[in-house]
């Protein structure tokens, strides 16, 4: 029973478990926001480039009508007719496909970062069994996106008949209008569609997007002893060794710093070694607090020199200290006598000093 419970996977995925799924292309993603995007990039682009799509293609074909007698038909004229047909086409169309392009990406970008992975289009045997495919195709999954596809066709199917209701008798009287007026009619009534249609797919899509997450982050689940494994192979991985290594260097080294200004007295080689020491009567000996060396003894000095605490060269003594003495330790008896002399002569000067204030 206890092996079953731990095969459950009711524990949030790490962050490691997610940055995996990634990197194989498994993300959330909901083809609601890309369709989004899609009907946002045409509304825009018959917004601002019908017009002058309409008039650089209307040019063209007025163009060709008018010239038409002039067109020769045999083979080498015909296509040279297709290819400026087709080059004023593109020119014409370049810049709105472009941007439809771009929708279409920021369609995927927004919902998830670039990922590069074969693991998707890999052939798998599970994509082509029938039992699999019987159970995705009666999957709760497959019910959801029906019951999704019903309801955004009534929806909008609702919205854009009451939309078009009203205009029933406008666009009846359009057979007998003059060709050259229907276009901007045309546009206006498209506009009003395609609005409606891109303010409601937006909330389809944010909806469709949040349980399209939320079905990717719940497939991601770890049970407990997918976290242990976890834990061991992170435990094991030199990278992140050296990393929590290097915290705690930092974080001990900080500590320590901090250390600094409860010293007596600072013992120097004078530039590549700092050791300080810890001293008030009723102490049995002085207590190191703070070393190092080269960078660090540098700012044991500064540190020192802040907070006015006296600092002795005594490049011997120095580097015995740093090589025998720990930090929160006392020094080694046989560094007594040496020691007591330095902060005898800390105390005279300090005595001095008082004398002549």
């Amino acid at each position: 029973m206890a092996e079953d419970s731990d095969a459950e996977k009711t524990e949030d995925p790490t962050q490691k478990k997610l940055d995996e799924a990634i990197e194989k292309g498994d993300v959330a993603s909901s083809q609601e926001v890309g369709t989004w995007f899609v009907m946002a990039g045409a509304t825009l682009v018959l917004m601002v480039f019908s017009g002058s799509m309409g008039a650089s293609l209307s040019t063209t074909m007025r163009g060709l009508i008018a010239n038409s007698w002039q067109i020769p038909v045999d083979p080498t004229g015909l296509r040279l007719l297709y290819e400026a047909i087709g080059e004023h086409i593109l020119a014409a169309m370049a810049v709105p496909v472009l941007l439809l392009m771009l929708a279409a990406l920021a369609g995927n970008l927004i919902q998830h970062r670039l990922v590069w992975s074969a693991e998707s289009i890999t052939p798998k045997l599970s994509k082509i069994s029938p039992i699999e495919g019987a159970k995705r195709l009666f999957s709760m999954v497959a019910v959801a996106n029906f019951l999704k596809g019903v309801v955004k066709i009534l929806v909008l199917g609702g919205v854009l008949t009451a939309l078009m209701w009203p205009e029933r008798y406008r666009i009846m009287a359009m057979v007998r209008t003059d060709p050259v007026a229907i276009l901007p009619v045309t546009r206006s009534l498209s506009l009003k569609l395609m609005g409606a249609v891109v303010a409601i797919m937006a909330v389809l899509a944010v909806g469709d997007f949040l349980f399209q997450y939320r079905r990717w982050y719940e497939k991601q689940k770890m049970s407990l002893r997918d976290i242990k494994e976890e834990f061991k192979q992170s435990e094991g991985d030199p990278t992140i060794k050296g990393k929590q290594k290097q915290i705690r260097y930092q974080r001990s080294r900080k500590r320590m710093m901090t250390q600094v200004p409860k010293a007596a007295v600072v013992i120097t080689n004078p530039t590549h070694y700092a050791i300080a020491l810890q001293y008030e009567r009723g102490m049995e000996a002085p207590i190191c607090v703070a070393k190092g060396v080269d960078a660090v003894a540098r700012k044991i000095r500064e540190i020192a020199e802040e907070h006015r605490i006296p600092m002795v060269e005594n490049p011997p003594l120095a580097r015995a200290l740093h090589a025998t003495v720990e930090l929160d330790q006392a020094i080694p008896p046989e560094h007594y006598k040496a020691v007591a002399e330095v902060i005898g002569y800390v105390m005279r000067l300090r005595r001095a000093a008082s004398g002549l204030r």
